[in-house]
């Protein structure tokens, strides 16, 4: 039988649409849709006893009998006002239902009802705003019930939901095989960890007993969720390891290791430090090895990532094979172009730039230059992904801003190699804390460059409120007087996305007020790709005073000349995200200003606090991962983390540490599930994406 929603019930086409809006197709989908709280209807208090509290906080439980009851209807939406005079034997409450009109025939004097709501006492009694309520008869012993609360989406109640979710509970639980598959941890492992029966931890965090029986179950819940994730990234990391890739080890012999070091600082301008050694260090050592290296390279925005990447991409040359160096723009790729041609070409390393922009008779001599060998590095964008670039020998790749590009085109850059899987080194300016780099990079070798070269400057941070607009302008003025440039980062295009300051309303008043008799550009993603490389260039090459943006100029070329970053509506903005635009100054020699103007409240400004206090971008990562989750940071969702219902990575840090042992642990002894142990799991995998037989009778 297939177990599509409606096998457990006739749906309406909206009501199927509702929850696939929440991700929930199938059956096993919404066993894993969890609650993320319960409303506790188990304690009533007295009217006595609320009337006796100094205040009444949050939401609360009276149970008592219905004295007289009116309903009245209404106009608009509320539509209906039904008012009950509720009596427990220590006082009376006054209770109210809105918008439910329904109680007209429900609700009647004489009757026993449990309610939940929020109460205040006022100048004639305690009153509640009924959020909740049972009507409990006569002969009912009702002691209250945990209800769960479900995330939900617009026209989807929660009791919808778990009534939906109560019937597939039935059906799985009376089908062994079904229940299963609901348990993919070996028993061993089960047994090891004291972990309670799957089924039982299911129908617990759905329909608890008590509050710690649901704290038992998530337990379970959360530690299976980041195994299934650690095990994935062990699986790649052992397939890594079966794969053929190319022998670069000749540049590793002793005589020729010190070479390399010798001519690597020969061609450098500067010394390196000594987190880029020790990062130089870490990548020739993958690629002197007998598989391929998968190793991602996170450095903070001028910490020397482009050195590094031109040191590894100069040991494979040296080895005999080509490099590509994918960028996600074509300005960047310019930038990577030059930088590389700057610091190899010495060496004799042939470096060569293939965009979408090139003349066709140019494009056709690089492609056949690189197809003969001529060509050492191609540097490139997306461009480098059409079937026409073929390789000589291609043996390392590197991949600029990673999270920019698609699994699917990695891989593609990387099938260029044929059949061995080239080295990989991909690199983020972007500062991931370390509890997400090592869940969801978990199948990557992880490299940090966490020291700045010397004589970096970094930006000083100011936070300002609205009203020091006109001095903050009056700065800007200022410093482009003294040749310098500013960015004016805004969080939306246009006023239809309802935020304060919006780039294109923004671009119109300063041209015309501010900072009128400037050179003022308006960059946004709604321009065309090919304008937006012209704006940027205008402002690279300094003909443009200050640039008007959204987030765009996030990730962007270099601009020396830039002194000042003017972020509006700093509050509505991640921390990581604000460190990455103020990443955009301070790359020249002048004193360079980081401006955040916020109409938050305190907590926004306790918040963004942090980034005057520092320019660490770790730790400001680590408390913007505390504060917003995961969510969907670096395209996350390409890694698993969609599939977390219930871990959160900070939170539960320890614990994806002890599933990641354990998954580590698994995959070594048993690669390919073939032990009975783990028979289980194996029949897990194979149906992960579909519960067919979860409603299949056994």
């Amino acid at each position: 039988m297939l177990a599509p929603l409606t096998a457990l019930a006739a749906l309406r086409r909206n009501t199927i649409e509702q929850f696939e809006r929440l991700g929930i197709r199938s059956v096993l989908d919404l066993l894993r849709h969890y609650p993320y709280r319960y409303d506790d209807l188990r304690a009533a208090l007295t009217v006595a006893a609320l009337r006796a509290l100094p205040s009444i906080e949050g939401e609360v439980n009276v149970m008592g009998v219905i004295r007289h009851v009116k309903h009245i209807r209404l106009r608009g939406r509320v539509r209906a006002k039904t008012t009950a005079v509720v009596d427990d034997g220590t006082g009376a409450i006054t209770a109210v239902w809105f918008g439910r009109p329904y109680l007209g025939s429900v609700l009647k004097a004489g009757q026993r009802v449990f309610m939940r709501g929020r109460a205040e006492a006022t100048l004639t009694g305690v009153q509640m705003l009924v959020g909740r309520h049972r009507v409990v008869t006569d002969d009912e012993e009702y002691s209250g019930e945990l209800v769960p609360v479900y995330p939900l989406t617009a026209g989807l109640s929660n009791y919808a939901v778990q009534r939906l979710v109560a019937r597939a509970l039935a059906r799985v639980g009376a089908r062994a095989k079904g229940a299963a598959l609901l348990d993919p941890l070996p028993a061993g492992l089960t047994a090891r960890r004291r972990f309670a029966d799957a089924l039982w931890c299911v129908r617990a965090i759905h329909q608890p007993k008590s509050l710690e029986d649901a704290q038992r179950a998530r337990e379970r819940l959360i530690y299976e969720e980041f195994f299934l994730l650690a095990l994935a990234a062990a699986r790649r990391r052992a397939a890594r390891r079966g794969e053929s890739s190319p022998d670069l080890s000749s540049a590793a012999a002793p005589g020729a290791l010190a070479d390399f070091h010798q001519r690597m600082r020969a061609l450098l301008p500067f010394r390196l430090t000594g987190a880029q050694e020790r990062v130089v260090d870490e990548i020739v050592g993958d690629l002197a090895g007998s598989w391929p290296m998968n190793r991602l390279l996170q450095g903070d925005v001028g910490s020397g990532k482009t050195a590094v990447a031109a040191a590894a991409v100069l040991f494979a040359v040296r080895a005999g094979y080509q490099a590509a160096f994918m960028a996600p723009t074509e300005i960047l790729a310019a930038q990577q172009f030059n930088s590389l041609t700057r610091l190899l070409s010495p060496a004799g390393v042939r470096v060569a730039m293939l965009v979408g922009a090139l003349r066709r008779s140019t494009r056709d001599d690089i492609l056949d230059q690189l197809r003969r060998g001529e060509l050492d590095v191609v540097v490139g964008t997306h461009a480098l992904l059409t079937e026409d670039v073929a390789f000589h020998k291609l043996g390392f790749v590197v991949i600029d801003e990673q999270h920019r590009f698609g699994v699917m085109q990695r891989a593609a850059l990387r099938a260029k190699a044929g059949a061995l899987t080239p080295h990989t080194l991909v690199m983020t300016a972007t500062p991931i804390p370390r509890t997400l780099a090592q869940t969801v990079y978990a199948d990557l070798d992880i490299s940090v460059i966490d020291e700045l070269p010397p004589g970096r400057k970094p930006p000083k941070t100011y936070l300002r409120d609205v009203d020091s607009k006109d001095k903050i302008f009056a700065f800007i003025r200022e410093q482009v007087a003294q040749g310098r440039q500013a960015y004016i980062v805004c969080p939306a295009i246009d006023e239809s996305e309802r935020a304060m300051h919006t780039a294109v309303k923004q671009a119109e008043r300063l041209r015309a007020h501010e900072l009128a008799g400037l050179r003022v550009g308006l960059l946004h993603g709604k321009i065309a790709g090919a304008d937006k490389e012209k704006i940027m260039r205008m402002f690279a090459d300094g003909f443009l005073h200050v640039l008007i943006a959204t987030t765009v100029v996030e990730v962007g070329v270099d601009v020396p000349n830039a002194t000042v970053m003017l972020v509006f509506d700093a509050h509505t903005f991640g921390l990581a995200q604000l460190h990455q635009l103020r990443g955009r100054v301070g790359r020249g020699a002048a004193a360079s200003y980081c401006i955040l103007v916020a109409a938050g409240d305190a907590e926004d400004s306790a918040r963004l606090a942090l980034l005057e206090r520092t320019n660490d971008g770790f730790a400001i990562a680590e408390e913007d991962a505390r504060i917003r989750g995961s969510g969907d940071l670096l395209g996350t969702r390409q890694h698993g983390l969609a599939d977390l219902r219930l871990a959160q990575l900070v939170r539960d840090y320890s614990v994806f540490l002890e599933a990641k042992k354990d998954a580590d642990a698994l995959v070594a002894s048993d690669p390919r599930f073939e032990k009975p142990e783990n028979a289980r799991l194996a029949a897990f995998l194979a149906t992960q994406h579909t519960d067919s037989v979860l409603l299949a009778s056994s």
